[in-house]
């Protein structure tokens, strides 16, 4: 993830100027910081904004999401609020984590709308988002069938326990993919564990789209 954004993803909202394509981490895990959900067949996403850094005195959970930081400059909460603002039409990727160190793309996103609401003792941003199909910054029409072969949280998170988390040929434990066993392009599907694998970025690139 990190080599693709060509980023040390160490935040969760990353605002770039259109035509570049901005990101979001999110997460639905129980314990999750922010309250992030994404409807059930993918294509809305409710994505919760970020709070002020921790310091001497300052509860971040009780304190308003900012628009500045202390030196007046906008926050990532605000370029995206801005960029709607101005009907400005901007992509987002947003990336789901599904467990420490292993994350699920979830496609690439339209800004729609937010809010800047009361929520509890303080006001938060709710960005809403809709899976796009529009072309990102490569050129590639990304939508539905980008969607269609996305492989659901659900399914990599039984193959990863049943693959004992680790590369099925030789182990590994790192750089690891989920692999369609059939491709998709010959009309494998990841919607069930049964056509999902874990395989090293070595294997997974020897592989291609080759049936074994």
């Amino acid at each position: 993830m990190c080599s693709r954004e060509g980023l040390a993803l160490q935040r969760g909202m990353y605002y770039r100027k259109p035509p570049r394509v901005s990101i979001v981490l999110m997460s639905q895990r129980p314990g999750a910081p922010y309250e992030d959900s994404l409807s059930q067949d993918g294509a809305m996403l409710r994505y919760e904004g970020h709070d002020v850094k921790k310091g001497p005195g300052i509860d971040p959970k009780s304190t308003d999401q900012p628009w500045t930081f202390p030196d007046g400059k906008p926050t990532d909460n605000a370029k995206f609020a801005q960029a709607i603002d101005h009907r400005m039409p901007s992509l987002v990727r947003v990336y789901e984590k599904l467990r420490p160190g292993i994350w699920s793309d979830k496609g690439l996103f339209e800004l729609s709308s937010y809010e800047y609401t009361i929520s509890g003792p303080r006001k938060v941003f709710k960005f809403a988002l809709k899976l796009s199909g529009g072309p990102d910054s490569g050129g590639r029409l990304v939508g539905s069938e980008e969607f269609t072969r996305a492989i659901p949280a659900w399914v990599k998170q039984s193959v990863y326990k049943r693959d004992k988390g680790q590369c099925v040929i030789c182990g590994a434990r790192d750089q690891l993919h989920f692999d369609h066993d059939l491709p998709f392009s010959k009309g494998g599907t990841g919607l069930t564990p049964d056509n999902v694998r874990i395989l090293c970025s070595r294997h997974n690139l020897q592989k291609g789209a080759k049936i074994e």
